[in-house]
């Protein structure tokens, strides 16, 4: 029995002052919240009406176990203030305490003492507790209750470095998405380190700090799991396409890190394969990335957006883009380089079945085989700001090739 005791003890489920602990924060009742009583006394309180004062607070103290509450030194520091006598704080207090957190240690006393294991025990209260906060919490409340405490609580902070109270959290983050108690948690949590546990995108993008992490531990995934590469690629997708800001901000992102000489070409294909994903769940992002694209080439970009928001080929459009890539100082390729226009122009030419116009047939060959095989490079020092080098060497064999399969498949 010995041995029993001090396991329960090392276990930690009773503390000095009696008190269920569960993974390290309070599982039953607040422990007199000594964080409040300080808070109280570095502020002055203003001129109350004593009478009003005392039938505020004993109302309160006639509230079962009232005496475990937080709140209980600030109230009781009003009591006496306003004239209170200890005499009937003290049978307030007493007469409706009844020993909730107390009858739960002694319960999870007498299970272990009975054999069943501390953890299962610890989980039985965790879960009963997890349960009745789901039921009953109050946003309102607890927004009040830490903007009274004006600074981050310390039970807050104990709280979310088990993954149980977190876990907890993420669910009601959910559920009330305006509570600023909640998101400043959220936050807390993400700056702890915790941000890959955060799945649930609407509590993540709820902030834009809390956002960046999870779109940081996404895009990691992606880079470090290149065999499971379709799998990171459908979840960052995901994410990034759960609202407007968020896709604005992601590819925004993205595209920058493209520009970097090294695993800038990964990144390209990341955000290919967002814009891919966005456009199959019926997203219309194409402004959004032609603007990112080119926006120093109106006409080009004016013709593409207008064949992909339509999600169709036409001559016309064909034509500017042609003229366009056949000038002198031609248009970024990674304009031309887009998934779904490449898909379309593929279709074209090599769908058993569709018809082009053989008028304008050299000039879809012609694109689809520039987008293929020409190279850019970076101006070197001492060109203009912005100029990129071509190299056409294989355009010309890339357009025989083409011309070549589309007879066969035609």
């Amino acid at each position: 029995m010995a041995a029993m005791d001090e396991e329960y003890e090392e276990d930690g489920w009773i503390n000095r002052n009696n008190q269920p602990v569960a993974a390290g924060a309070g599982v039953v009742g607040g422990g007199g919240g000594g964080g409040a009583e300080e808070e109280a006394d570095g502020h002055d309180e203003p001129l109350e009406n004593p009478q009003e004062v005392l039938g505020e607070c004993l109302s309160k103290f006639a509230t079962n176990d009232y005496i475990m509450e937080p709140g209980i030194f600030a109230q009781l520091k009003r009591y006496f203030q306003a004239g209170g006598t200890p005499e009937q704080v003290i049978n307030q207090l007493s007469a409706n305490y009844t020993a909730v957190a107390q009858m739960a240690n002694l319960l999870a006393e007498w299970l272990i003492l009975a054999g069943v294991r501390v953890t299962d025990v610890q989980a039985m209260v965790e879960n009963h507790l997890k349960d009745m906060i789901l039921k009953t919490f109050d946003p309102k409340k607890a927004d009040k209750i830490f903007t009274e405490e004006g600074e981050t609580p310390a039970w807050l902070t104990e709280m979310i470095e088990h993954h149980t109270w977190r876990s907890l959290i993420y669910r009601l983050a959910e559920e009330y998405p305006d509570c600023l108690m909640l998101n400043f948690t959220i936050k807390l949590i993400s700056d702890a380190g915790f941000q890959s546990e955060i799945t649930s995108i609407s509590t993540a993008a709820q902030q834009i700090e809390v956002f960046s992490r999870v779109l940081k531990t996404a895009i990691a995934k992606f880079l470090n799991h290149p065999d499971d590469g379709a799998t990171a690629i459908q979840e960052c997708a995901k994410m990034v396409c759960h609202g407007q800001h968020t896709y604005v901000y992601s590819q925004v992102l993205i595209q920058v890190l493209s520009q970097e000489p090294k695993g800038g070409f990964i990144m390209k294909r990341l955000a290919q394969e967002i814009t891919k994903y966005a456009l199959k769940n019926n997203h219309n992002v194409t402004p959004i990335t032609m603007a990112l694209n080119s926006a120093r080439h109106p006409q080009a970009c004016e013709a593409l957006t207008s064949m992909l928001t339509r999600n169709a080929l036409n001559p016309a459009d064909i034509t500017v883009l042609y003229r366009n890539y056949s000038s002198p100082e031609p248009p970024p390729i990674d304009l031309i380089r887009n998934p779904q226009f490449l898909d379309l122009l593929v279709d074209s030419l090599f769908k058993v079945g569709v018809k082009i116009n053989q008028e304008h047939k050299a000039k879809y060959i012609y694109l689809l085989a520039y987008a293929a095989s020409v190279c850019e490079t970076p101006g070197k020092k001492g060109q203009p700001k912005g100029h990129r080098n071509t190299n056409k060497d294989e355009l010309k064999p890339t357009i025989q090739a083409v011309e070549k399969v589309h007879t066969i498949c035609n």
